[in-house]
């Protein structure tokens, strides 16, 4: 009997998630357990907020859930209490817990569960007994169990123990922030409320100690250590475990130019090295990677330099085509199943065969994909909707959908795709709804994100529905993907190294001076504003500071303003150490050119952020104000890195829209 299990709420206006499942046999899908049936009502632990903070996740009620091998048996945690869910009857057992719990995860034989409890590891027997303590952590400076804030922010790693294979015991991280500097997030709209302290490693400061154990259940209250050269390889990508092969362990210089994997002997804890990986710039982390084959092969994804594509090795050799960059390994059996594309606008997913070639799954625009056997859940969307499309295939032809109750959105993007100037810049343009070409000039808004890490111009209509509501108020709006963003090759990937400014920069510019070359009777480049996010809001600033001939008005949410504020996975990579590279630092820094902002600039920061802290914005702000350079600023109490608060989200549109309708619009008197 196949059956498929997801996550999806009750409605398009619910935003809790339960867990659901399809019988492939009889098409039949029903709610196989209901948050509101067990009570959904509780606080969620710090280190749970702090986990979907890293995830961006935004949903309630199960937002993760594990199985064991047989899918017999599911674990998740609900408000904080950890369950255990039978997957043929629905019928849920509670698990026994010391206090809150995060991350429960259930061994592959269906027999107990693991999850950290107040920054301790314990497990319990899937029947309800007491719990046992198998890694305690010995200060508040210690978690077991946890990834570090390093692993989970900018490497792509959110687990911090994982399951040997036959569930004898676990491997586990030991995470100890004592060598970390300490931050206070306040709370200023609450006076009467103390700082939260947290631990942040800033740029060329030092990092969190990180090491892994191995805890066996028939040996409670024993750790073994699992030596490797920490100082060499600070960071921890990935830990591998597949039956039939020791579980492999990938680790990371800090410079991340060079990568150690090992495997791990399960029952002495011995390591063995199983190579090293070099590039002169840095080594991509790449999602799935490194794995093994059910034969034992490895399997990675690696910058081919020389062919400038990323792509599958197996045992040390290319696997996947030239010109094909893979960005996940997404499964590994028969063949290799991974997301990639030619084109990063319409990334999809592909099952290479033992011979190297490559097929893609036949669904047009943005695709993905998880799989497990002969079945894969595909999830697909593109321009001339705004739905996501899941469907399952299973022997390479789609056998059934799953329903969506996603709401219609009032807005229909209307994107057209351009490779603007000699780079070939993947963009996109929208314009009012109804608007008739070559009947008015139209301000422009530039919507990027623009730097490493993420990309804006996709194949999916939803991507966009900012975009078009801001079209629609009377705005052209470009949104363009230069250099640094990732899709296009290792080489475009690295052309940022040493200065995230100046190929950012001028890469928006060149996509303006080419869209507006393209639509002469409809783009008015006198009247240009742009906003973005982030590293968005970071090049919206730039973009006035430095080239204010060019963009006349900008709105920057939470910009990171001097990168030696940022932490020292994502900024290393790019700048290296600040001790050592401090021409690099100065040369992206925005500090420098405050008292050139000649431009209405209106900076956004939420408060409580614990990613970009608002330090970025008030240093910034003083340093304008020091210059005597007018600018705004709106800070956002209680808010975090995201803004996923409907209230919020909204009415910060709509004063994004007061903005630029006062500086770009002309006056009627």
């Amino acid at each position: 009997m196949l059956r498929v299990y997801f996550l999806r709420s009750h409605s398009g206006t619910d935003p809790v998630n339960a867990l659901w499942v399809l019988d492939l046999a009889t098409g039949d899908t029903r709610c196989l357990v209901d948050p509101a049936a067990l009570g959904s009502d509780g606080d969620l632990p710090d280190e749970e907020r702090a986990r979907r903070e890293r995830l961006r996740e935004v949903t309630g009620g199960i937002t993760d859930y594990v199985t064991d091998r047989a899918v017999s048996h599911a674990s998740f945690a609900l408000a904080g209490s950890p369950y255990v869910a039978d997957l043929s009857t629905g019928a849920t057992t509670a698990l026994d817990a010391p206090g809150p719990v995060i991350d429960p995860r259930i061994d592959p034989t269906g027999t107990h569960v693991a999850y950290v409890s107040g920054g301790s590891l314990y497990v319990a027997p899937i029947d309800g007994g007491p719990a046992s303590l198998v890694a305690e952590s010995e200060t508040d400076t210690v978690t077991f169990g946890l990834a570090d804030f390093i692993g989970a922010e900018e490497l792509d790693r959110i687990r911090g123990f994982w399951w040997l294979a036959d569930g004898s015991g676990v491997i586990v991280e030991r995470v100890d922030v004592a060598p970390v500097d300490t931050w206070w997030i306040a709370d200023p709209a609450h006076p009467d409320t103390a700082p939260r302290p947290h631990r942040y490693p800033a740029a060329g400061q030092a990092n969190a100690d990180v090491s892994l154990w191995l805890a066996h259940l028939d040996r409670p209250g024993v750790l073994t250590p699992v030596e490797w050269d920490h100082e060499t390889f600070p960071y921890l990508t990935r830990v591998d475990v597949v039956e039939g092969a020791d579980p492999l362990v990938a680790v990371l210089s800090r410079d991340q130019r060079r990568m150690r994997l090992f495997t791990i002997d399960p029952t002495t804890g011995a390591v063995s090295v199983a190579g090293d990986r070099i590039d002169p710039d840095w080594i991509d982390v790449i999602p799935g990677s490194p794995t093994r084959t059910p034969g034992g092969a490895l399997v990675e994804v690696l910058a081919d330099r020389d062919d400038d594509t990323s792509r599958v090795f197996v045992n040390g050799a290319p696997h996947s085509p030239v010109g094909l960059q893979v960005s996940a390994l997404l499964d590994v059996a028969e063949d290799i199943c991974v997301s990639a594309g030619e084109d990063p606008v319409r990334e999809g997913v592909y099952l290479i065969d033992g011979t190297g070639e490559a097929t893609r799954v036949p669904l047009p625009g943005l695709v993905g994909a998880r799989r497990s056997g002969n079945v894969m859940v595909v999830t697909a969307t593109d321009l001339n909707g705004t739905a996501t499309d899941m469907t399952v295939w299973r022997d390479g032809a789609q056998v059934a959908r799953i329903e969506s109750f996603a709401e219609e959105p009032v807005i229909t993007p209307r994107v057209t795709l351009h490779l603007l100037g000699e780079r070939e810049l993947r963009s996109a343009i929208l314009f009012p709804t109804g608007h008739e070409p070559g009947s008015r000039r139209l301000p422009i808004i530039c919507s990027p994100y623009g730097g490493p890490h993420a990309r804006r111009v996709v194949a999916a209509g939803l991507a966009y529905g900012t975009e078009q509501w801001l079209a629609d108020q009377g705005f052209a709006v470009l949104v363009a993907d230069g250099r640094g963003t990732p899709g296009r090759g290792p080489a475009w990937d690295r052309t940022v190294r040493g200065d995230l400014a100046t190929p950012a920069l001028e890469d928006q510019v060149a996509a303006l001076e080419a869209a507006s070359a393209l639509y002469p009777d409809d783009l008015d480049p006198s009247r240009v504003g742009i906003r973005g996010w982030s590293f968005g809001g970071y090049l919206a600033a730039l973009a006035v500071l430095r080239r204010p001939d060019v963009f006349h008005a900008a709105v920057a949410g939470a910009p990171v303003t001097d990168w030696r504020l940022y932490d020292t996975g994502y900024t290393e990579r790019y700048l290296g150490l600040p001790q050592d590279q401090p021409a690099a630092y100065e040369a992206s820094s925005l500090m420098p050119l405050a008292a050139d902002l000649t431009r209405p600039l209106l900076i956004i920061h939420g408060l409580a952020d614990d990613n970009v802290v608002a330090a970025h914005t008030l240093q910034l702000s003083s340093a304008l104000l020091a210059a005597g350079r007018p600018h705004s600023v709106l800070p956002l109490t209680g808010v975090t890195h995201m803004t996923p608060q409907e209230v919020v989200a909204e009415n910060l549109l709509r004063t994004e829209l007061d903005f630029f309708t006062t500086h770009l619009m002309p006056s009627v008197e």
